[in-house]
């Protein structure tokens, strides 16, 4: 046994590591220090470490790169962080300035670094949510260490100074939204009762400035069971439409509007997502609907005339899209005129708008809706972003559209489209380039490759191969398998900044499996994996590993595996079912013990994915899933590095501290890291980061080896 493996506080319990859960008990934290001792005694002592280190910081610490902007009224918003700012720079440019100038003259807002040296607190950004164009007001959400939990604070851009008698709520996970300048829809901790059972808030209150808080209305309560309450406002209308609603489950909702103070239901599929652009109402299914004698298919987005629905008419639902098997809907956005769909076909991002041919919906029969492609780069993902405010009047820029597109080996670029040249035909003309960041790797002699694997059910699997030229005849090169789904989310590509450093420049392959249970190819790509078919995501993971050894892709002793989060449960399982396939596994902010998630911090919130450990029939699937429970002596395990953080309120790091302990027990190869800031993304700052990161990518070349 580890000599610095403190004995369990009961070694005949069912579980003898769940001391492990008291987050901040002292025995806990001593163990979490040893451990992390033994980490960086392993990985951080020589000067490789170092090396790679400041290279990782150096991507995310770049000047270059291209600010995040969110528009309000004459003005783009950005937080920052460099070298310089570590914690962050809230600041903000002229929307003109932003479209034109290489360089805009940015004004500061709020200095993070000053602030928490000011106050003694460990600040990590939240974000600002502004009250609107003709207001300096915001609320600014400042996190403990990077924790979800939050507190809030009114702040007065004009002045760039807190309101000592603006609203404010201390610590919380909570949820707000400006109504006008005087009142605020919050949903937040006011005390017993006021949580679901995920821990996030249920109700929803209407707190006008000046009063207390305890005294503020409810306009609506989810059921305890419920995952959390909710509200947006839509601007688009007049006046403005108040949107409340819970989620009986993380992918589902019950939408209400506030209306003649009343909170009246919208009918529609629970599954649904819900928007307003205009005159129409849109839904995004996730499940077939069979409505008015019309079968509409999962994954379709679907437009009525608001007040037709509302009154019950069904039957002027048109289809905006529908989903082929390799094409879905990712995200839809609207302009003062059009509605701009960002389509994933075969997991590469093409671009649409459409608007219907009359203006407005006033006529019963159905209008039909034109529709034009975008003259926009293929082969990689892109992040359509208009920059119409739907309370100004007047928008110069009502038909502006940011394009952020990048792929594997294509740092990203910005670039402005004119909708309205798009649609007078002047195509490329339209589009005009702003920035574009630097390359932080050479990628000459590196390509991308998509392959498919057959799962063991036989569904065909994409992938992508980044890396040296695709030679069929295979080669020696340590290969990274990277995976995730779960929860719809979608692999596309992304540029690998900080991998191709120290990845990619080491010799190093990195392969991105599209597996089931994420979002690629719409709601039935996810729902394919959910709850007791969750072992088709494992086997899809494990079809791919087993393809790039049939290729000579991952030669034995080569083949890493790496996953966060629902990803680190991903690469945890196929660790225990699969110890002879794989070499090395980085698992990050793990799930790992699946008997008692829904008890720890949000995990009740995810039974809706995972199922219910206390009904029987779900633990007999979970049963088997569990890493923490299939873990079995006298079987070698490849070596494992755990990597969690102290301050992460989502997931919470007993998975990953118990997982350790058990290895350990066991005598199999472990290492655990714990950040005692960080939260749920690993790094409070850009410093702990790139520690973080080089901690991984060292681990990786140590056990797979350089090429």
């Amino acid at each position: 046994m580890d000599p610095l493996l403190p004995l369990p506080l009961d070694p005949a319990a069912e579980d003898p590591w769940q001391w492990l859960e008291a987050l901040d008990a002292p025995e806990s934290l001593d163990w979490v220090r040893q451990r992390n001792a033994a980490c960086r005694q392993a990985l951080a002592q020589d000067e490789a470490f170092a090396t790679r280190r400041a290279a990782l910081q150096a991507v995310l610490d770049d000047q270059a790169r291209i600010p995040a902007v969110a528009r309000c009224g004459d003005w783009v918003y950005n937080f920052w962080r460099d070298a310089a700012h570590p914690r962050g720079l809230w600041r903000r440019a002229p929307v003109g300035e932003h479209l034109q100038a290489a360089d805009p003259d940015w004004q500061l807002l709020l200095d993070l670094d000053a602030l928490a040296a000011q106050e003694g607190e460990p600040w990590v950004w939240h974000g600002a949510l502004r009250c609107g164009p003709g207001s300096e007001r915001a609320l600014v959400e400042l996190s403990r260490g990077g924790a979800d939990a939050a507190v809030l604070r009114e702040f007065d851009m004009a002045s760039r100074q807190f309101l000592p008698q603006g609203f404010q709520l201390p610590e919380a996970k909570s949820r707000v939204v400006w109504l006008d300048e005087d009142r605020v829809l919050v949903a937040t901790d006011t005390g017993p009762g006021s949580l679901t059972d995920s821990g996030y808030p249920r109700q929803i209150r209407c707190w006008t400035r000046g009063t207390p808080l305890d005294q503020a209305p409810c306009w609506l309560a989810a059921d305890p069971q419920d995952v959390a309450a909710h509200a947006w406002v839509d601007h688009g209308a007049q006046p403005p439409r108040v949107v409340l609603g819970s989620a009986p489950a993380f992918f589902t909702t019950r939408e209400h509007l506030w209306h003649d103070g009343q909170a009246r239901p919208v009918d529609k599929p629970e599954s649904a997502g819900l928007g307003f652009w205009h005159g129409w109402l849109l839904l995004h299914l996730r499940e077939d609907w069979s409505v008015a004698g019309r079968q509409w298919s999962a994954g379709s987005l679907l437009a009525a005339p608001v007040e037709d629905y509302l009154a019950g008419r069904r039957d002027g639902l048109q289809a905006l899209f529908q989903p082929s098997p390799t094409c879905a809907l990712q995200t839809w956005a609207g302009t003062a005129q059009r509605l701009v769909l960002t389509l994933s076909d075969q997991v590469t991002h093409r671009a649409e708008m459409l608007w219907p041919a009359d203006p407005g919906p006033a006529d019963a029969a159905p209008l039909p809706w034109q529709r034009l492609a975008l003259p926009l780069p293929e082969g990689g993902t892109l992040a359509l972003q208009p920059l119409y405010d739907p309370q100004l009047a007047h928008d110069p820029w009502a038909e502006t559209l940011l394009v952020t597109a990048t792929g594997f080996l294509t740092p990203e670029r910005l670039l402005a489209l004119d909708l309205d040249a798009v649609a007078a035909g002047q195509g490329d003309a339209a589009l005009r380039p702003l920035r574009a960041r630097p390359a932080h790797f050479d990628a000459d002699g590196l390509s991308v490759h998509q392959a498919h694997a057959r799962s063991a059910d036989g569904t065909a699997v994409p992938y992508f191969v980044i890396g040296p030229a695709w030679d069929p005849a295979g080669d020696d090169r340590p290969c990274l398998l990277y995976g995730y789904g779960g929860f719809e989310v979608s692999l596309e590509p992304w540029y690998l900044g900080g991998t191709g450093r120290a990845w990619l420049s080491q010799g190093g392959r990195l392969v991105v499996a599209n597996i089931r249970g994420g979002g690629e190819f719409g709601p039935a790509w996810h729902q394919a994996a959910l709850r007791g078919q969750r072992q088709r995501a494992y086997d899809d993971f494990i079809a791919v590993a087993e393809d790039l050894r049939r290729r000579g892709l991952a030669a034995p002793g080569r083949l890493g595996i790496q996953g966060g989060s629902n990803g680190g449960l991903l690469v945890g399982a196929v660790m225990v079912q699969r110890p002879d396939l794989f070499d090395a596994v980085v698992c990050q902010v793990p799930l790992l013990d699946m008997k008692r998630y829904h008890r720890l911090l949000a995990g009740a919130s995810w039974m809706s994915e995972y199922g219910d450990p206390d009904d029987p029939a779900d633990w007999a699937y979970l049963s088997r899933l569990s890493p923490y429970h299939n873990l079995r002596p006298g079987v070698r395990y490849p070596p494992l590095l755990l990597v969690t953080s102290t301050r992460d309120d989502r997931v919470h790091p007993a998975h990953a501290r118990k997982m350790a302990a058990r290895m350990l027990s066991l005598g199999q190869p472990v290492l655990y890291h714990e950040l005692m800031e960080g939260g749920h993304g690993g790094g409070a700052d850009n410093a702990q980061i790139a520690d973080r990161q080089a901690l991984e990518y060292g681990f990786l070349l140590r056990v797979l080896g350089p090429r």
